[in-house]
C-alpha cells in the first residue's frame, strides 16, 4: 500500500536517513517538506521521507480509525489495528519509532543530535485523546513531547522534531559552522545578529562587530549569550554551572 505523499530524493548522500510519519492528515506535510531545508535534504539524499495517511490502513469501509474510551470520558481514541497494520509495515530492526506525545519527554536539541544518528525513525501522529496504550506499549521505543501545553495533534511536533533532526545531517546547511555556534551547542542560548545597514533609525551596530578583531567578537559574542542565558533561560545557566560549565 503506497503512502499518500512519497518523497524519493537521489543517492548522492553516503549516509541517508529514513523517515516515516504516520496521520490522519498527510497533507499538512506536503508544503513543509517542498521547501527549504527539509527540501534540500531529501535533494541531496540526506534523508528519505514517507507520509503515511493512518486512514489507509483501516479494515473499516468507511476508513474510520478510532472509536469511544473504555471506562467512558470525553473524546475519541485512535484504535490499535489500523497503527498496529502501518508501524508494522515499516519497521525493522534498524528503526526507533516515536510517538509523539504530550506525556513524553521534553524535546530538546540533545534529543535532536542522538535521534539524527538513527537510521530510520517512524514518527506517530496521535489525534482526538491519543493512540491505544497497547500501541506504545508494544511497538513504539519512546513518547517525545516539545512543550507543556496540548496541541489538536502529533502534526506540528512531528515537523518541530524533523525541521530540528534533519538539519544536523551532514551535507545539508551550507555553512556546516553553523551548527557549531547556534543556540544550545554549548548550553547557551545563541549571541544575538547584526547585519547592513550600519545604522537604522538610530540604532547602531555593536562597536565589537565592526572592529575587524576576530578575538574581540568572538569574546563578545560569548559575553552577550552567557548574557542572554541567565536572563532569558535561568534554568539552563543553573544546569550548565551545575555541570561545571562556566
Amino acid at each position: 500500500m503506497p503512502p499518500r505523499v512519497r518523497v524519493v530524493p537521489n543517492s548522492l548522500s553516503p549516509r541517508r536517513l529514513f523517515i516515516d510519519i504516520f496521520t490522519l492528515f498527510p497533507v499538512v506535510f506536503e508544503g513543509f517538506l517542498s521547501v527549504s531545508m527539509l527540501e534540500k535534504a531529501q535533494r541531496v539524499g540526506a534523508v528519505r521521507i514517507n507520509v503515511w495517511d493512518i486512514r489507509d490502513f483501516s479494515r473499516s469501509k468507511q476508513y474510520k480509525v478510532d472509536a469511544p474510551p473504555f471506562g467512558g470520558g470525553p473524546g475519541m481514541v485512535i484504535r490499535p489495528e489500523p497503527l498496529f497494520s502501518a508501524i508494522e509495515q515499516v519497521k525493522s530492526p534498524s528503526s526507533w519509532v516515536i510517538n509523539l506525545s504530550p506525556g513524553g519527554r521534553r524535546f530538546d536539541q540533545e534529543k535532536a543530535r542522538e535521534l539524527a544518528g538513527k537510521e530510520h525513525l517512524v514518527l506517530v501522529c496521535g489525534h482526538y485523546e491519543g493512540i491505544d496504550e497497547r500501541v506504545v506499549s508494544a511497538l513504539v521505543d519512546e513518547e517525545i513531547s516539545i512543550g507543556d501545553y496540548v496541541l489538536t495533534g502529533g502534526e506540528v511536533p512531528a515537523m518541530a522534531v524533523l525541521d530540528a533532526v534533519v538539519r544536523l545531517l551532514p551535507g545539508v546547511l551550507g555553512d556546516e559552522r553553523s551548527l557549531e555556534e547556534e543556540s544550545f551547542s554549548e548550553g547557551l542560548l545563541e549571541y544575538p545578529h547584526y547585519t547592513r545597514p550600519e545604522r537604522f533609525r538610530g540604532l547602531s551596530v555593536p562597536p565589537a562587530l565592526l572592529s575587524g578583531n576576530h578575538a574581540l567578537v568572538a569574546q563578545w559574542r560569548r559575553k552577550m549569550a552567557e548574557e542572554r542565558t541567565r536572563r532569558v533561560r535561568p534554568d539552563l545557566w543553573e544546569r550548565r554551572i551545575r555541570d561545571g560549565n562556566r
